[in-house]
């Protein structure tokens, strides 16, 4: 195959990685944690694996005791056997060798977009975590041979549509083992390549299967639990982005301060509503709450913001704990015990603990997008935003009546707001029954992760278009006169400062598609320090 060029999406995610991988995350004999499976995806840590004694010993006797077993039983689920379904057809001793390549190759019908480079890698780091348990039979070589594929940023191709999420990532995991022996595309250097291609430019080799390995592989949580490491940052700081977000927005509609006031909180307290509260506390620089407020009450989409924001702030603890548990997991099938020797047979493929995070995210995730959608329409429309121009047009009194300010971008934000609310509905509940009916009861993890993965880019969207619009209000009040500086707190000023570096204020109309564009990119690569 010939090269050819990534698109433009994928070039995109490219650009953000690194070049100069600050720190090297070290797998075996250590726990794993989200933030090491983010670096890695981004470029910036290579992999190296553990010279632990005990990490080193499971490994070695895992790969010896399937070699032992074989010799002396002659029978083992997914070496001398078929898969799944097919455990009962027994394989002759002279085509045991070829049984993975089947395998992975049967497997190889994924379809739809490819998963992003980024992601492409965070699976791959999440496949080499399991792996590094010891429990999966699998030779160091292999270990070793994911741990080149990261370093040299050989990233497999792997199509997004296939799995159901138990037998775990079959299908997905399918197109990393493909790449282990050179017979599936990679993205390398900015270009779409045969993996072959690629090993021979180097000067390396593909490795040789052993009967097991394939299997080990590709039955497993790796794609799901990938995807939901980048989601769960992605998820934490829209989080922080949003609360930041509405103070802006309570500033530019001459909101009421005292809603986010510490003792109104100190009666509910969830912790992380009243982190969102104290946020946004502090960058309005409430002072003491009146004896009885002149100032009522603000719209539930700036008074309820901290409860709103609050319930994926609380969640977020609970979300970590069950991604990094199944990210430090040997999660396929059979469990290979080498030093006690014993062949363990489970459903530790099944995904239920990533698909109930990532239809758990996305719910809170498109609830803020909800919540901006309704800031931006106070903000719109002159009958509420407090005498702010309507549509927030900066246009002068003599050209007023030809511009239309943000009336589109409002448009838009409502139908990417419909959208992630329409993908809300839980994959998880959707378990079809498939494989003859041995695989009858599936987790749907990776589409419920997939869901996710869309529902925040469209409220990054949602936040990209309402974070230009709080700054164009606050603008305009100060232009106006009624605040200035001294009513925005450093950290404050300074975003908007940089805000208006790469957006102009929108005085005549005037096509904001890549402005857009470029505000989602810089929240996606979390380029503001908040809180």
């Amino acid at each position: 195959m010939s090269s050819e060029m990534m698109s433009s999406d994928e070039s995109s995610n490219m650009s953000l990685w690194k070049s100069d991988p600050s720190t090297v995350v070290t797998f075996g004999g250590r726990e794993v944690t989200v933030e090491e499976v983010v670096d890695i995806a981004y470029g910036r840590s290579l992999v190296d694996i553990s010279n632990d004694a005990d990490f080193q010993e499971r490994i070695i006797k895992g790969a010896e005791f399937l070699d032992k077993l074989w010799k002396e039983d002659g029978a083992i689920y997914g070496v001398t056997t078929g898969y799944g379904d097919s455990c009962t057809v027994d394989v002759p001793p002279h085509l045991v060798q070829e049984l993975p390549y089947h395998l992975l190759r049967f497997h190889g019908c994924g379809l739809g977009k490819d998963f992003t480079p980024n992601l492409a890698m965070a699976i791959l780091a999440t496949r080499l975590s399991s792996l590094s348990r010891g429990y999966s039979g699998v030779r160091m070589d292999v270990l070793n041979q994911l741990v080149l594929l990261i370093n040299k940023r050989i990233v497999p191709v792997i199509p997004e549509e296939g799995s159901v999420g138990a037998s775990g990532d079959l299908t997905p995991l399918s197109y990393v083992a493909g790449t282990l022996v050179a017979e599936r595309d990679v993205f390398f250097e900015g270009t779409r390549q045969a993996s072959k291609d690629v090993y021979n430019s180097l000067g390396l080799s593909p490795i040789e299967l052993k009967p097991k390995e394939a299997l080990a592989i590709m039955n497993g949580t790796a794609a799901m639990t990938g995807i939901a490491c980048i989601a769960f940052k992605r998820a934490e700081y829209l989080a922080k982005l949003t609360a930041r977000i509405t103070s802006f927005a309570s500033i530019a509609l001459e909101g009421n301060a005292y809603h986010f006031d510490e003792k109104l909180f100190s009666v509910k307290p969830h912790p992380g509503q009243n982190q969102i509260a104290t946020w946004i506390r502090d960058d309005l620089m409430a002072d003491e709450t009146p004896r009885n407020s002149s100032r009522l009450q603000d719209r539930y989409s700036i008074r309820c913001a901290p409860h709103i924001i609050g319930v994926l702030q609380d969640a977020l603890p609970w979300m970590r704990q069950n991604i990094e548990t199944e990210l430090n997991s040997a999660n396929d099938n059979p469990i290979i015990d080498g030093i006690g020797e014993h062949v363990l047979h489970g459903g530790h493929f099944y995904g239920g603990h990533i698909a109930f995070v990532m239809d758990s995210m996305k719910n809170c995730v498109a609830n803020l997008a909800d919540l901006m959608d309704r800031q931006m329409a106070l903000l719109m429309d002159s009958k509420f935003n407090h005498g702010l121009p309507k549509n927030l047009s900066g246009a002068s009194k003599e050209r007023a009546m030809i511009n239309h300010g943000f009336k589109a971008v409002q448009i838009a934000v409502s139908a990417w707001t419909a959208e992630a609310l329409k993908a809300t509905m839980p994959a998880s509940v959707f378990s079809r029954s498939t494989e003859c009916h041995n695989q009858d009861k599936v987790s749907m993890g990776t589409i419920a992760a997939r869901d996710c993965m869309r529902v925040l880019e469209l409220t990054e969207q949602v936040a990209a278009a309402l974070l230009l619009s709080v700054c164009q209000g606050v603008e305009i009040r100060q232009r106006e006169g009624s605040i200035t500086d001294a009513n925005l707190t450093a950290s404050m000023k300074s975003m908007k400062q940089e805000v208006f570096e790469h957006f102009e204020f929108l005085e005549e109309d005037r096509p904001l598609d890549k402005t857009l564009k470029q505000f989602v990119s810089l929240i996606q690569q979390q380029n503001w320090e908040l809180y």
